[in-house]
């Protein structure tokens, strides 16, 4: 199955739209149905976008967990309980809700990221300050990707 990787940079226009890039349209239109559902992010301040096959699986995930868990409650609150349906127009656009993007403080300039199984969608400035160098603990994620083998 395709995955999607690579980053991409766009506008959301004035109705709280915006295009999907090209080869993560390209994999949807070869590997899944045209629908998309888009949530907030567990921890980070961005939301995911999920082919409706990849969304279908995470929700067989979670109904296997005991709600009793207050990890899998916030979860289900944060998550499951944020998530729009969601589908291309003939211009590869999607609408992202308002509550959505307020809640990732999504402006106008941003970034998609292909995460495998699912997109990443930041505000660009959210999306830099990742990357800050005093930011990050560089020799610890060092030593946990090769940990993994990575």
């Amino acid at each position: 199955m395709p995955a999607f990787s690579g980053k991409y940079y766009y506008s959301v226009d004035p109705k709280g739209r915006i295009i999907i890039p090209a080869p993560f349209r390209e994999i949807v239109a070869s590997n899944y149905s045209s629908k998309l559902y888009i949530t907030n992010a567990p921890f980070d301040k961005c939301l995911y976008i999920y082919p409706m096959e990849e969304w279908n699986k995470l929700q067989e995930q979670v109904r296997t967990k005991p709600r009793s868990d207050e990890a899998i409650r916030f979860f289900l609150r944060r998550v499951i309980a944020s998530a729009v349906e969601t589908e291309m127009d003939k211009q590869g656009r999607i609408l992202v809700p308002a509550a959505l993007r307020e809640d990732a403080n999504i402006n106008s300039n941003v970034v998609m990221a292909g995460q495998i199984e699912r997109i990443e969608l930041w505000d660009r400035n959210e999306w830099d300050t990742l990357f800050d160098p005093a930011k990050i603990d560089r020799k610890t994620i060092e030593e946990k990707l090769a940990a993994y083998g990575l």
